[in-house]
């Protein structure tokens, strides 16, 4: 009876920590998509002014990603990839449920990269929070050609 209640609290133990360590990769996720779902329409606009799209690709983003923060990271990865957005949909849905290091990984980032790692810790559409960057903060010097190409 002992050794139950030791393997099931091990078991409780093992569990609490590998929640905490998963929260830390993308826990940014559940504040913006609480923000989403808030306010949709302002959620739209700054996607649209963030990675310089239309409401055609928005609405087409939105329509195929379980949440919101999914569509930023769907885009983002488009932009840090600079591969188009059809082929980084392909990529999500191909390997939709085993993480956005495979889908980063396919699109031909590095999992472990700097860019990805700043990706992984926050989001850059508000700047009110403090898992959000400011408007013009890029995260990764050097490494936003898509957005400085689309924007004059």
């Amino acid at each position: 009876m002992k050794l139950i209640k030791i393997l099931v609290f091990v078991t409780i133990a093992h569990v609490a920590l590998i929640s905490v360590a998963v929260a830390g990769d993308f826990g940014w996720r559940g504040d913006l998509n609480k923000r989403a779902h808030g306010d949709l329409a302002d959620f739209r606009a700054r996607l649209a002014v963030r990675f310089n799209i239309g409401d055609v690709q928005i609405k087409a983003v939105l329509s195929n990603v379980d949440k919101p923060a999914d569509a930023y990271i769907v885009l983002r990865l488009g932009e840090m990839s600079e591969h188009p957005l059809e082929h980084v949909m392909a990529e999500y849905r191909s390997n939709k449920g085993q993480g956005w290091g495979v889908v980063a990984k396919s699109l031909g980032i590095k999992p472990g990269s700097h860019e990805f790692h700043a990706l992984k810790r926050g989001h850059d559409l508000y700047d009110n929070r403090g898992n959000g960057r400011g408007k013009g903060k890029s995260k990764s010097p050097g490494k936003s050609k898509g957005k400085d190409k689309k924007r004059k």
